[in-house]
């Protein structure tokens, strides 16, 4: 175990740091920049993209934003939460799965311990009122264009924005909190401290960051062994 003391503003911040899982995820320390959304007393201002379990427990995030592209199933929400040792935001559907089905996979997802559960764009207004009157935990209602009506949105009982448009997050992000000062505002930063401190600067209050895959991570590890051998 190793103990470093690093200097920031004339204060020393204690890092404790092991061997065996000094080897994990960092978020870019420019998240740090944004305000962060308190909820049920904890600031988060890092959400990790993911659903696999290795990446659930070895990265520094403060929750995990575990939304996948097929039909949820409360399986999978209970083996991400069990493995997470950060909050969980669960996906619950709300494009190819909707109806009834939503708003009882969202219940289950709190019941699990999801901090929050997240539904897509697609999600109509009276699915997302069903679950505010369901539900106590925070609906996270994803926006991919400026032109959504969140009115209506906010109105059903949304409690934060996902801004996940692509190349226009930051645009849509700034249009959004030009008309809403105060609401929460979850967005995807990009792979760039650049990319994602303009989003902070847009206006969200949390960013949400795709890491690289465990492929992608474990070839640099393997090309480090091979090279031991040459």
């Amino acid at each position: 175990m190793e103990v470093e003391l690093m200097a920031k503003n004339t204060k020393y911040v204690p890092t404790i740091k092991g061997i065996l899982r000094s080897h994990m995820i960092n978020m870019p320390e420019v998240i740090r920049e944004a305000s962060g959304i308190k909820v049920f007393g904890k600031r988060i201002k890092s959400f990790i993209f993911t659903t696999d379990v290795a990446v659930i427990k070895n990265n520094n995030a403060d929750a995990i934003f575990a939304v996948y592209p097929f039909t949820p199933q409360p399986l999978i929400t209970h083996v991400l939460i069990t493995a997470s040792d950060v909050p969980v935001f669960c996906g619950v559907g709300g494009g190819l799965t909707t109806g009834k089905r939503v708003i009882n996979l969202a219940l289950d997802a709190e019941f699990q311990g999801a901090m929050g559960i997240v539904v897509n764009s697609p999600t109509p207004n009276d699915i997302i009122r069903g679950v505010r009157d369901t539900i106590d935990s925070p609906i996270v209602v994803t926006v991919v264009s400026e032109k959504e009506d969140l009115d209506k949105r906010i109105e059903a009982g949304t409690t934060i924005f996902n801004v996940s448009a692509g190349k226009n997050t930051a645009s849509v992000v700034r249009s959004i909190r030009s008309r809403y000062n105060e609401f929460p505002i979850i967005a995807s930063g990009g792979k760039t401290e650049e990319s994602i401190r303009e989003t902070i600067e847009a206006g969200a209050n949390s960013i949400v960051y795709t890491p690289a895959s465990t492929g992608q991570i474990f070839k640099g590890t393997m090309e480090k062994y091979r090279a031991d051998y040459m």
